[in-house]
């Protein structure tokens, strides 16, 4: 195959975020970017079919088959949530999640099909409607056990838990350091048993595409292994700009924390006190990152499960 098709520009915003989130490896890793991308251009007899776009992590062409079918190129740094991208996309092999076609092993590079990505979930205006299609097609996801090889959520609560002493001190008011010790209490009581499904870890409204295969399917995955009650807090806390602005944030919690349990058939208990879990995994990175408090987000959803 020719290449007939004009070099790969990379855009600003992805410049600077690897910049700023890898370093030397992400700038050494976007200089070979281009010529990354032309050779997966030619091995897939792939045409340019429109302007690239990008993530924080990796950069996006839409392409066309050899037989004229549209689809994505997906080009990202390798890093072991790459691999574990690719892994639960294989898993899923298109039930509730777009189709990989293929991939090229230790390069960070898949062809996806294409979706409509001018049309996320959070488009969808009424939100029962539009968490009552996250809801399904993370019970889907999550129907699938974990593969081996993913990262499990046994091992992630035990660094977790090592991690809050420390942690604690880096929180300025009693309050904030009282709910990080109760969000590590709930994780503990639930540790032993960290479940064994394959989880999404990032399914939000935008993460959520219009396609012609399906009305909609997932996106950019970070597969673990482990209970599906660990995966519900990106959907409890999508869009929450608007949440917030139309007002009684908690009440709006509740909802979709009772809709996301019914449709996945989970055990409440266990599933807020995972939902926990995920506020302190985001504690503990903020805290990590320099803040000295919780989250606004954060607070709202803690009293929403825990003051029910």
């Amino acid at each position: 195959m020719s290449s007939s098709h004009p070099a790969v520009e990379i855009p600003p915003s992805l410049a600077a975020s690897f910049a700023s989130a890898f370093g030397e490896e992400g700038t050494s890793w976007l200089a070979g970017l281009p010529a990354l991308a032309e050779r997966s251009l030619e091995r897939w007899e792939l045409r340019r079919d429109g302007p690239p776009g990008s993530g924080q992590a990796g950069l996006v062409l839409p392409v066309l088959r050899a037989d004229g079918t549209g689809a994505v190129l997906k080009l990202q740094l390798p890093r072991a949530e790459t691999t574990a991208a690719a892994v639960g996309l294989r898993t899923w092999d298109g039930d509730g999640a777009v189709r990989m076609l293929d991939h090229e092993p230790g390069t960070g590079t898949m062809l996806l099909e294409r979706l409509d990505a001018g049309r996320p979930l959070a488009s969808v205006e009424d939100d029962d409607t539009a968490m009552g299609v996250l809801a399904a097609l993370l019970a889907r996801l999550v129907a699938h056990p974990a593969p081996p090889g993913l990262p499990g959520l046994g091992d992630i609560a035990a660094e977790m838990l090592d991690h809050v002493p420390h942690a604690a001190t880096g929180l300025t008011d009693a309050r904030d350091r009282r709910l990080l010790t109760d969000w590590a209490s709930a994780v503990a009581e639930l540790a032993g048993e960290p479940g064994d499904r394959l989880l999404h870890w990032d399914l939000h409204y935008d993460n959520v595409l219009a396609a012609d295969r399906e009305p909609w399917l997932a996106i950019d995955p970070e597969p673990l292994a482990g209970d599906p009650g660990f995966d519900l807090w990106p959907a409890l806390n999508s869009g929450w700009d608007d949440v917030v602005a139309k007002g009684d944030a908690r009440r709006t919690v509740r909802r979709r924390f009772d809709l996301l349990t019914e449709v996945l058939e989970l055990d409440r208990d266990r599933a807020a006190g995972w939902t926990l879990g995920r506020l302190l995994q985001n504690a503990l990175w903020d805290i990590a990152d320099g803040e000295t408090a919780h989250s606004p987000s954060a607070l709202v959803i803690s009293e929403a499960l825990t003051d029910r």
